[in-house]
């Protein structure tokens, strides 16, 4: 099943818009940063060369991101980061185990259907009602960005160097919709894949201050 990622610019011309799609949702996530002493997201009043037109950065499908969400959290608990062919019982084992190390995980802690990450910088992803109720736990794209850097070496990624992203999709991918195909192999080909377009997504978050959202 696919998974796309889209960049929603945090622009005057599309937030203070009447017709603004992200409205509830932008009031949710100033809420819970307000809750918890940071500032809000945000809105710039111009960019240049960016308008409020809503785009798809990357595309994966959704085994493959908790394939990295494995390799990652395994890291971040001290242990080997090893390859496997297909997801098993040992990730959701992990999550259970480690719960309190993966709820500080902005890659780990994120529903991979719905939620963002906005360009706010906060150590550990937000959770209350009302984002549980919609999007899931909110998500810093400093912190992704972070934790991408971490897992990369044990992907064989130079983080300071990475390869170029994979191409975004042309427009939306169905949920039942095969993802697009993933171009290089190796033991952690599909992990490489999914590491590659959150990176992407994370660097133009922040060089553009734009919010990720899952879809």
């Amino acid at each position: 099943m696919a998974c796309d990622l889209w960049l929603v610019p945090l622009v005057d011309v599309l937030c203070q818009s009447p017709d603004n799609p992200f409205a509830e949702e932008l009031a949710v996530y100033d809420s819970a940063l307000n809750e918890a002493g940071l500032p809000p997201v945000p809105v710039h009043g111009y960019m240049p060369g960016l308008t409020g037109e809503v785009a798809p950065v990357a595309g994966f499908d959704y085994d493959a991101l908790h394939l990295l969400r494995r390799a990652h959290l395994l890291l971040a608990c001290g242990l080997e980061v090893t390859p496997v062919d297909q997801l098993g019982s040992d990730y959701e084992q992990l999550l259970e185990m480690f719960e309190p190390t993966a709820q500080q995980s902005h890659l780990v802690w994120h529903f991979d259907h719905a939620g963002a990450y906005v360009p706010v910088d906060f150590a550990a992803p937000l959770s209350n009602d009302e984002l549980l109720e919609g999007g899931g736990p909110l998500g810093s794209s400093h912190g992704l960005l972070r934790e991408l850097h971490t897992i990369a070496p044990s992907l064989g990624i130079d983080p300071a160097n990475p390869p170029a992203p994979p191409a975004a999709p042309p427009g939306p991918t169905e949920l039942e919709e095969p993802a697009l195909p993933t171009e290089e192999g190796g033991p952690y080909a599909r992990e490489r894949h999914v590491w590659l377009g959150l990176h992407a997504a994370a660097t133009r978050s922040l060089a553009q201050g734009s919010m990720i959202l899952f879809s």
